[in-house]
């Protein structure tokens, strides 16, 4: 049943390096009002405005007010209160939840984009109802996020999933010590497991420079490069999640991201987890995202949960 009208919406904001995503969501999750501009790229106030202008068109549109919850390619530092880590680096360094909030005169929730799309699985999605979500972003890059009863576990330094800048786990002699990453390291999960990772291997393994798409058809026309690429990819995939399992044990682990619509990868890595987990028993369930391309969108709307 929807709510009231004057229960405040729940609004939602994806903020990426190319486009920024606004979802307005009724209590019982309805959309009731979805659209998309572009980032005003390296140019923090401009960020900051076009958040705050669209956020209050949707507010008239809807003629109802709005709570407001923001995904961002980061995460804001417990010491600092200020954007780290974000590859939209014109965030960092600044306090960018509290010029929002200032903005829109009222709180903003901010999380990372990943823990975005835990919280979004584990309210009305693949992962509803479970105590532990572990979700995984394959895309350009590899991120990560946990929701613990439906709300955003970032730890005591803003850091907790970051898995992409773990070492790949059990590295292979032709493995070692792995590409550098952006972070300054050698051999990160994101080096190996993300669309840039796939494509970097397939190039070192046979000179030609594809995109992601590309390899993946070629797989499917059973191009043996390709097929060689892809089986590597999928155990690196299983490594690392195994070592996610040895650590957090989730109840169900969620994928989004371009990366996670191959269809193979929820057959093939669950039934190989095992040779990794410790014990040799892993039965957790590997699932696409139920919402695609929009959960981190619902899930920046779901930071501010149902009470």
């Amino acid at each position: 049943m929807s709510a009231p009208k004057d229960e405040p919406v729940r609004i939602g904001v994806d903020l990426g390096g190319t486009k920024i995503e606004f979802v307005a969501l009724e209590r019982d999750g309805a959309e009731l009002h979805r659209h998309r501009i572009a980032t005003p790229r390296f140019d923090y106030q401009g960020t900051v405005r076009a958040v705050a202008d669209a956020v209050e068109a949707i507010e008239k549109e809807l003629g109802r007010s709005a709570t407001v919850g923001m995904g961002i390619p980061g995460t804001i530092s417990t010491k600092t209160g200020m954007v780290k880590n974000a590859n939209s680096t014109w965030l960092n360094g600044t306090p960018f939840d509290k010029d929002l909030g200032r903005a829109l005169a009222r709180v903003v929730r901010c999380a990372n984009d990943a823990n975005c799309l835990a919280v979004s699985e584990a309210t009305d999605g693949a992962g509803a109802g479970k105590h532990v979500v572990f979700a995984v972003i394959l895309g350009t890059g590899c991120g990560g996020g946990i929701a613990v009863d439906g709300r955003v576990h970032s730890g005591s330094n803003g850091v907790a999933g970051e898995w992409g800048h773990n070492t790949l786990p059990w590295m292979r002699a032709d493995e070692y010590p792995g590409p550098v990453c952006y972070c300054g390291r050698n051999g990160c999960i994101e080096t190996w497991i993300s669309g840039t990772g796939l494509e970097a291997d397939y190039q070192r393994s046979t000179g030609a420079a594809l995109k992601g798409p590309e390899i993946f058809a070629r797989t499917a026309a059973e191009e043996p490069a390709a097929l060689a690429a892809l089986d590597r990819f999928e155990d690196r995939l299983t490594r690392g999640l195994a070592q996610v399992i040895n650590l957090l044990d989730p109840d169900v682990i969620v994928m989004g991201g371009g990366a996670s619509r191959i269809p193979r990868l929820y057959q093939n890595v669950p039934a190989r987890l095992k040779e990794y987990v410790f014990g040799k028993e892993a039965d957790t369930p590997l699932l696409p995202a139920k919402h695609g391309d929009a959960s981190g969108v619902r899930g920046a709307a779901w930071l501010w949960p149902l009470t």
